[in-house]
């Protein structure tokens, strides 16, 4: 039996990264897949070391099919399937000026309760989300539009800059916006250039949680 050759640094953090291409996709790479991820110059150089693979034994090809690239021998590892979350749909946010609180115990029965469904990657958080639909177009320039739906992490604390639902104490009202703390102020800041900021005292400032996601409204 001839000994296949040993595949050269470069060949084999092709092989290496066709390997965990196919784990994580179930389905091989391109030859651009392969330039980029293994910081390659070209794709003709690429596809000179998968030839060279090819002739030593380590992979077959398809050269007539895009992600032709097969690998002898080599059994993917199953795929899991992505973790499931359903977020309750909670009620309506304002991005506009403060609205009413709702209240909450509108929400409880829980078997009544609207929900959506998404997979644990498209969050930027683990752990417990709801989810709010948005009135208003205040923060459009953010790209979260009227019919929106956000999605909440349960926070009491946020960093300048992350959009929020604030509540405002002494007025009892909510309002989905950009936080900055400004000294012992807290300017609630819109992204709609046709829309003033809120500024309130600090202490009547509470925040209920952050946004982590954003589902699009198709309507």
């Amino acid at each position: 039996m001839v000994r296949k050759k040993d595949p050269s640094p470069r060949q084999q953090r092709i092989l290496d990264f066709v390997r965990s291409f196919f784990d994580e996709n179930g389905r091989p790479p391109t030859v651009r897949d392969i330039q980029k991820a293994c910081d390659i110059s070209s794709t003709s150089v690429v596809d000179y070391n998968l030839r060279l693979l090819e002739r030593d034994g380590h992979l077959n090809r398809k050269p007539d099919i895009a992600r032709g690239i097969e690998l002898p021998n080599y059994h993917p590892q199953p795929r899991t399937a992505p973790e499931l979350i359903r977020a309750p749909v909670l009620g309506v946010i304002t991005a506009g000026q403060p609205a009413p609180v709702m209240d909450a115990d509108a929400w409880t029965d829980s078997d009544s309760q609207e929900t959506v469904e998404l997979t644990q990657d498209v969050l930027r958080v683990k752990g417990q989300v709801y989810a709010l639909r948005v009135r208003g177009t205040s923060m459009i320039d953010a790209l979260v539009d009227d019919g929106d739906l956000v999605l909440i992490e349960p926070v009491k604390q946020a960093n300048n800059g992350d959009m929020v639902v604030a509540r405002l104490r002494m007025e009892n009202e909510t309002t989905l916006k950009r936080i900055y703390v400004e000294g012992d102020r807290v300017r609630l800041q819109p992204a709609n250039s046709q829309m003033e900021p809120i500024y309130s005292q600090a202490e009547n400032v509470e925040v209920q949680g952050r946004v982590v996601g954003v589902i699009r409204s198709l309507v």
